[in-house]
């Protein structure tokens, strides 16, 4: 059966809201709809990976999207959920990490094949708009009454806003109308949040061209405990650069999501179809332990978002520190120098000599003292590549090193460690 895009993402508890008409304009093919991006900063996080799912399933239904870079607006800022005046980036910086942008936009949509995805920045045409034809010809057609009954205004009053982000709904209402000059669009999406501004644009097109446009909205998403979704347990953003998430860090983002998460997040964040989910609900239901659901959904986005080499070190290496029946023996030398980016860690003096258990034990965090770390052994707590040492076994032989000359120290459960010689290459 054939869904079409409204369907797809109802199913998927993607959408939360439509303009009067959308289905029946989008119950064919050949529409062109396109969601904003902030290019305030050179990487999108987890949490916006919504809108661009809803980009994904625009295309995949055969639709044309377009991800609108707001190289213009994002010197401004949308005042939507926030709560203070954002700073103002230049023009250079705005230039960077647009780029950055359209690389990883790359990683979910096509940009060559049927129903190509298409790239714009709004830079190309606010920056050289000129205020008095902007004030005739669009600013005529909102009222301050009009503007003052947003949502993303009233939040704001009590604490002030600039007209700077007053004017930011006349400028994305722009937007939508030079976008359906330039590429025909006639669909807007973007999170629930910015239905005032989306419908501002459906109007501006009716106004002004006489076009009927469309408007769509996606949730925002909240985990299963009320936190807030795309932070760590830290409150920190999830990012898709891997140089500000590491892909093991990303992966552990989505593998730990609470059971009651975690079949929502295969509908929203994966492509896996209506059975292989229903079938990974089931096995989440009959055997929680397993979290065969979440290894599904971390796999998946991690695939996507940093290959899947990345992804499957990134899974092998979750493995390790966190089942202790996993041989480490295995292991190669991409997985373990993961870890070691990951883990406490210590150097080995590069002279060959035996892995001195107790030192690393200190050095690594993993007890207080020597003398814990003898109780430790004396109780069998401590193993080192998976084997567990003797009571009176305080080194190791170097050449039981894993790959890269790694060894893997564990205390207890879940309370890992790594050493190496100076000499290993990680």
């Amino acid at each position: 059966m054939t869904r079409t895009f409204l369907e797809e993402l109802a199913w998927r508890g993607l959408l939360f809201q439509h303009t009067e008409g959308a289905p029946q304009a989008l119950a064919g093919t050949g529409i062109t709809g396109y969601c904003g991006f902030d290019p305030t900063g050179s990487s999108l996080h987890i949490g916006h990976l919504l809108p661009v799912m809803g980009l994904v399933h625009l295309q995949r239904a055969g639709h044309y999207p377009v991800a609108l870079v707001g190289g213009g607006t994002g010197m401004i800022g949308d005042p939507s959920g926030r709560s203070a005046e954002r700073n103002l980036l230049t023009l250079e910086q705005v230039a960077e990490n647009a780029a950055a942008l359209r690389k990883q936009l790359e990683r979910f949509l096509d940009f060559s094949g049927a129903y190509a995805a298409r790239m714009r920045n709004n830079a190309d045409w606010l920056m050289s708009l000129r205020l008095v034809d902007f004030l005739r010809d669009t600013g005529k057609h909102f009222s301050i009454n009009q503007m003052m009954a947003r949502d993303s205004v009233k939040s704001r009053l009590e604490t002030g806003i600039s007209y700077t982000e007053f004017s930011y709904m006349l400028l994305q209402a722009y937007d939508f109308l030079e976008l359906n000059r330039r590429d025909g669009v006639t669909l807007q999406l973007g999170g629930s949040d910015q239905w005032g501004n989306i419908t501002a644009g459906t109007e501006l097109l009716r106004k002004h061209a006489g076009v009927e446009a469309h408007g769509v909205t996606l949730p925002l998403v909240t985990n299963a405990d009320g936190s807030k979704f795309g932070k760590t347990a830290a409150g920190t953003s999830v990012w898709l650069d891997a140089t500000r998430t590491s892909p093991y860090r990303f992966y552990q983002s989505w593998i730990n999501a609470d059971d009651r998460d975690a079949g929502r997040y295969l509908r929203m964040f994966t492509l896996l179809e209506r059975e292989a989910i229903e079938a990974l609900d089931a096995a989440q239901g009959a055997h929680p332990e397993r979290r065969e659901a979440q290894g599904a959904l971390a796999m998946d986005v991690t695939t996507r978002v940093h290959g899947a080499a990345a992804a499957e070190a990134a899974r092998e290496a979750s493995r390790v520190v966190f089942d202790r029946k996993v041989d480490p023996r295995g292991l190669s030398e991409a997985v373990l120098a993961m870890l070691w980016d990951e883990l406490p860690r210590t150097t080995l003096p590069d002279d060959g000599a035996a892995l001195p258990v107790l030192d690393v034990l200190v050095a690594t965090g993993l007890v207080k003292s020597r003398g814990d770390g003898r109780r430790q052994l004396q109780q069998g707590a401590v193993t080192v590549n998976g084997r567990k040492l003797a009571a009176d076994e305080v080194e190791v032989p170097r050449g039981d090193a894993l790959a890269g000359g790694y060894f893997l120290v564990r205390k207890g459960g879940r309370e890992v460690a790594l050493a190496r010689g100076g000499g290993a290459s990680a």
